[in-house]
């Protein structure tokens, strides 16, 4: 099995990339993110590799970090998704826009990788709620935990008070869960809603 490749890129296309390791070319399937990150012809490269072996074939998935590749993985557990949706996904989101989503509930965010309709996307956000905070990076998962509540309409009232403020003064929701758990970590779960939003711009200046 390989779970890595160090080489050259030897040649770039729509969704994979050859490595060149020694005089051997090692085709790589990549997300959009994987393969706008990689450096020209003839430049150094190094991707960890999912490698998948079937009866007729084997392909190799490259990631340019563990936390992508272990999405790529995750992703596969929901029903209805394989490897190619689970690469279009982590291809669109990085894995911390994935960890905002899924807590968040946020549809919407996950539909826009190519091939994700309403369905699958509402699928991702529904079923790896519970698995996704082991990969939302490390020290995040308090905060993922607090942005689940903000999902799901749980969060105390002067959270979630404060998410309403920063989204109505033209913040995305994600942006305004992220500095408002910024702002919880800051102030304190007994802030009031007023602090809260004061911390939350604050960190959102700092962004």
């Amino acid at each position: 099995m390989i779970g890595k490749l160090k080489g050259t890129v030897d040649e770039i296309g729509e969704d994979h990339v050859v490595i060149d390791v020694h005089g051997v070319g090692y085709v790589a399937f990549c997300g959009a993110r994987t393969l706008a990150g990689l450096g020209s012809v003839g430049e150094a490269a190094v991707l960890l590799i999912e490698t998948y072996v079937r009866e007729d074939m084997i392909r190799l998935y490259g990631f340019a970090s563990a936390a992508e590749r272990d999405w790529f993985r995750l992703l596969q557990n929901v029903q209805g998704v394989g490897a190619k949706v689970a690469l279009a996904v982590v291809g669109i989101l990085s894995p911390g826009d994935l960890a905002n989503a899924v807590a968040l509930q946020d549809k919407a965010m996950v539909a826009r990788a190519p091939g994700v309709g309403p369905k699958v996307a509402a699928r991702i956000v529904a079923e790896l709620k519970d698995k996704a905070p082991a990969f939302s990076g490390a020290g995040s998962e308090e905060s993922f935990g607090l942005k689940r509540e903000i999902g799901e309409g749980t969060a105390p009232a002067p959270i979630a008070d404060a998410v309403s403020a920063l989204v109505n003064l033209g913040y995305s929701r994600e942006q305004a869960a992220g500095a408002v758990a910024t702002a919880v970590r800051e102030g304190g779960e007994d802030a009031a809603s007023t602090t809260l939003i004061r911390l939350g711009l604050k960190a959102l200046s700092r962004s």
